[in-house]
């Protein structure tokens, strides 16, 4: 500035003391604030909890742990809640001293003096889950605050809520009443929750009345119930239960010469848990998704404590027409009277309506496998379309009954070709074309569809049904051929998902069961829908708006005259495959309440045309694709004329199989008989649903008494 100039001064440089003091300044300042947010932050966020976090109940801690299973369109079809019995509440005072010393030596033996956490634990788990583990131990207050906790998407986010919630209860309640809500809402395996549930699923008594020894091998389950069980694993239960026993001898809760005389406790064998099963129609389906789980490796103890959220491939609404289909049929007709319905969707395998039977705790009769009558002649067509050359649906037989071999009333044909013969059910022509083509042919292609049931040492009855199948496997196969040839994976269960959002399983995506395998080309299984598109017309099962749509009916004839044992229905159009059937446990006649003999045009047809109809009635209608003969075409004529006065357009030879398509595999050699083999006793098939083998009879049943479909016609 100019001397005598206005305006401020020039300001002095900072001097290198005053630069460094200025520097410890500001960290100094920054240590403060750091120090202030390290030791606040901790308490704002502990406060915050404090106030906004609640204290959960015991019912909360055994409601959140358990499965939710959810219909397709994600509302609740049940919780797998155990029944009442499962869980009783029971005062801790009513807890002997010695049992809950056990509790305490397994899992807690700090309990009473701690503040309800551990301080080294969460540490410990803290590290952990930063290398990429799992967590560290756990109070029983923690223990008991985790199970309420299922869900929690971040386990650092829980293992804080666990701290907070651990010391407020330890604020709210006394030790013992903490103890007390602990035994009241653990998991003890065997549906079990609470300890006086947990005394009775393994001892057969109250909790009151259990001795040292026991009151052991209940503490070393809570851990892990299914690896300390003694009926799953008994050396590792000894070894559990040692430790704790040892445990309370090193705590001076149990004196030593006391510990060296006692014995390992026998246990009662494992009953099964109702687990939620609701009694009514559903619990077929609910049982059938437990099973479905147990196969995909998801186990009971999963399904008791993980908090699941299974999504099933029931359509709400489908179910409850199925019910109501089946309900209103069987309405005022005789108490022996049984009925099974199942809906499959063609393009996936999923199954849309499953009904076994009103006693959801009963047999499931959608399992159990009775002769399939002429529900069988769609694979018999299958067989002769893969032949060289093959047998086309114009391909024409004589269908007049022969020594030994009757028809229906109305199926008799002096010529007709295998469409007409399959629209009036004709049991000559197709017993004549199964020798034609070879039992074993025939059962290849059943099997080739989605058959699972054995069909061993077949002869050329198996054509009208002489082998048995479950009304799962049968919708199962004919939604196959509904697919175009590709089978999929019939299944309930759509996807199964974590409380904390991980998924577990999920049958849709790449690699996913819905992704279906080519079993036979789409213009055989055309070929297949081709002959089956006026059997519902001319039974007077036609569905409203004159839907398009393949189906077979299937009667079994009883060893008394003029009366049948089974009678089927089943049918499709693009998008749903459903068969029913109805019989009785005894495989006894079955008749209306007029007394007039049930065959599958009548009661069981009823059923089917009440549910496709519905079930279908606010979809588009469906066309399948356009047929391209293989062999000789269908004849235009109606039943009972003689197809070669109907000319019919010579189609070019095209080959059965492409390239690119792979034949059905090969059934395996069997020798064939003369007679159709004796049918074992009816069975419930699991191999659809839960693996390869077969599942076995629930309740004894009296072997079928039927006639040998290829003497006597099986309509």
């Amino acid at each position: 500035m100019r001397p005598g100039g206005g305006g401020s001064q020039h300001r002095r440089p900072a001097t290198p003391e005053e630069r460094r003091a200025q520097r410890l300044r500001l960290v100094r300042r920054t240590a403060l604030a750091g120090l202030a947010a390290v030791l606040l932050g901790p308490l704002l966020a502990f406060g915050l909890g404090w106030v906004f976090f609640s204290v959960p109940s015991p019912t909360d801690a055994v409601t959140n742990q358990v499965a939710l299973v959810s219909y397709s369109d994600g509302s609740r079809l049940t919780r797998l809640v155990p029944e009442e019995g499962n869980r009783i509440a029971v005062a801790i005072e009513d807890v002997p001293p010695h049992v809950r010393d056990a509790v305490l030596a397994a899992e807690d033996r700090t309990f009473y003096s701690n503040p309800g956490f551990d301080l080294t634990g969460i540490l410990r788990a803290v590290w952990n889950q930063v290398q990429g583990g799992s967590g560290g131990g756990s109070t029983i207050t923690q223990q008991y605050v985790k199970n309420a906790l299922v869900g929690d998407e971040y386990s650092l986010w829980r293992k804080y809520k666990e701290v907070v919630l651990a010391v407020k209860i330890s604020q709210e309640r006394t030790k013992d009443e903490i103890l007390g809500d602990y035994l009241n809402a653990i998991y003890f395996g065997r549906g079990a929750y609470g300890i006086q549930s947990a005394s009775q699923a393994y001892f057969g008594k109250p909790v009151q009345l259990l001795d040292p020894s026991e009151g052991a091998l209940l503490a070393g389950l809570i851990q892990s119930p299914s690896r300390w069980d003694p009926a799953r694993n008994p050396d590792r239960a000894v070894e559990r239960w040692n430790f704790v026993l040892d445990g309370m001898v090193a705590q001076g809760w149990l004196d030593p010469a006391e510990r060296a005389a006692v014995q390992f406790p026998a246990t009662i064998e494992p009953r099964r848990a109702a687990a939620g099963v609701p009694a009514d129609a559903n619990g077929h389906v609910v049982t059938a998704v437990t099973a479905e789980l147990d196969a995909l490796g998801i186990t009971s103890e999963d399904l008791a404590q993980e908090g699941l959220r299974i999504t099933t491939t029931i359509d709400p609404e489908r179910q409850q027409q199925a019910v109501e289909a089946a309900q209103a049929a069987l309405e005022g007709q005789p108490d022996d009277l049984r009925s099974a319905m199942v809906a499959i969707d063609p393009q996936t395998g999923g199954i849309l309506a499953y009904y076994g039977g009103d006693n959801g705790l009963g047999l499931d009769y959608a399992r159990v496998q009775r002769l399939a009558g002429s529900t069988f002649k769609p694979f018999v067509v299958l067989a002769g379309l893969q032949q060289d050359p093959p047998v086309g649906l114009g391909e024409t037989f004589d269908g007049e009954e022969v020594p030994g071999l009757r028809n229906a009333e109305g199926a008799d044909c002096d010529r007709c070709d295998l469409k007409q013969a399959m629209t009036v059910s004709n049991n000559v022509v197709f017993n004549t074309l199964a020798k034609q083509v070879g039992p074993e042919a025939v059962a290849a292609a059943a099997r080739a569809a989605g058959i699972t049931a054995p069909l061993d040492d077949p002869n050329e009855g198996i054509a009208l049904g002489n082998k048995e199948v479950s009304a799962l496997e049968l919708a199962s196969a004919y939604a196959t051929i509904a697919g175009g040839g590709v089978w999929h994976q019939p299944h309930l269960v759509s996807e199964v998902v974590t409380a904390d959002g991980r998924v577990l399983f999920s049958a849709a995506g790449a690699g996913g069961i819905t992704e279906g395998e080519r079993r036979f080309p789409e213009r055989v299984a055309r070929n297949v829908v081709e002959s089956m598109l006026e059997v519902a017309e001319q039974d007077g099962l036609s569905l409203p708006g004159g839907r398009p749509v393949a189906a077979k009916t299937g009667t079994v004839q009883s060893r008394f005259d003029g009366d049948n044992n089974d009678a089927w229905m089943a049918g499709f159009t693009p998008s749903l495959s459903t068969s029913v059937w109805i019989g009785t446990d005894m495989n006894s006649p079955i008749r209306t309440a007029s007394g007039e003999p049930i065959s599958g045009k009548t009661l069981p047809g009823e059923v089917w045309r009440t549910f496709m109809g519905q079930a279908l009635d606010e979809a588009p209608v469906e066309t399948f694709p356009p047929y391209r003969p293989i062999g000789e075409a269908a004849s235009d004529a109606p039943p009972g004329v003689d197809p070669e006065a109907t000319p019919t357009p010579t189609p070019t030879p095209e080959p059965v199989v492409t390239p690119t398509e792979e034949p059905p595999p090969p059934a395996p050699e069997a020798p064939q008989e003369s007679g159709a083999p004796q049918p074992e006793r009816p069975r419930e098939d699991d191999s659809l649903l839960f693996g390869t083998g077969g599942g076995a009879p629930q309740e004894t049943r009296t072997p079928p008494s039927t006639q040998d479909c290829s003497v006597t016609p099986c309509g």
